[in-house]
């Protein structure tokens, strides 16, 4: 899969899956390589990225199963880019299964 294209798919994910609750980065990780091939060398940069872009906000927390975790917790300006995103994700899905069904249809294309 192109490698831009990846990672604009899990800059999505990483924002839906802290729009839901705040994550710490493993955690996020795991989440995402349950349905996406993905290890913590590809994900950690998109959340510095985001943070730096103030789409997450960032607090520790103690844990009692060692270190303490740095969780990332989504921002205003971050559903709004979550939102933005969501639409243009949808209507880039849309317009590409409109060309397969259209060739899968027997239709030539010009």
């Amino acid at each position: 899969m192109n490698t831009q294209f990846r990672k604009g798919a899990l800059e999505i994910c990483v924002l839906a899956l802290i729009s839901k609750k705040d994550m710490y980065g493993y955690e996020i990780v795991k989440n995402i390589s349950t349905v996406i091939d993905v290890n913590e060398g590809t994900i950690y940069p998109i959340l510095r990225r985001l943070t730096k872009e103030s789409y997450f906000e960032t607090y520790i927390l103690e844990s009692t199963e060692g270190p303490a975790r740095k969780y990332y917790r989504i921002t205003t300006l971050g559903r709004e880019n979550l939102s933005k995103l969501m639409n243009e994700w949808k209507n880039f899905v849309s317009a590409v299964d409109t060309l397969i069904n259209i060739n899968e249809g027997g239709f030539e294309l010009e």
